[in-house]
């Protein structure tokens, strides 16, 4: 199903599954760190993101396997909130 302005409904996501995030912030070995820290012993993959033209942000992509809806908000929301972080997607 694709989600659009006209489509209202949730997806219907079957946990748990592999899920990810994009990071961004101004300092890229920040975000790194910031990964690191939250994730704790937990397994991810980290992927390079990319940098704006002026080297200003910088992205890092990061995926895991989450449990369960909470599971995939408390992760999204402990990133979110992080000091180094500028916004997550």
């Amino acid at each position: 199903m694709i989600l659009d302005d006209k489509c209202k409904e949730r997806p219907d996501i079957e946990y748990p599954c592999e899920w990810g995030y994009k990071l961004i912030g101004k300092d890229r070995d920040a975000l790194e760190t910031v990964i690191c820290e939250i994730m704790g012993d937990r397994e991810y993959v980290q992927r390079e993101g990319n940098s704006s033209s002026k080297g200003k942000f910088h992205s890092l992509n990061m995926s895991c396997q989450v449990e369960s809806e909470e599971d995939r908000n408390a992760i999204f929301k402990a990133f979110q909130d992080h000091k180094d972080v500028k916004m997550v997607i």
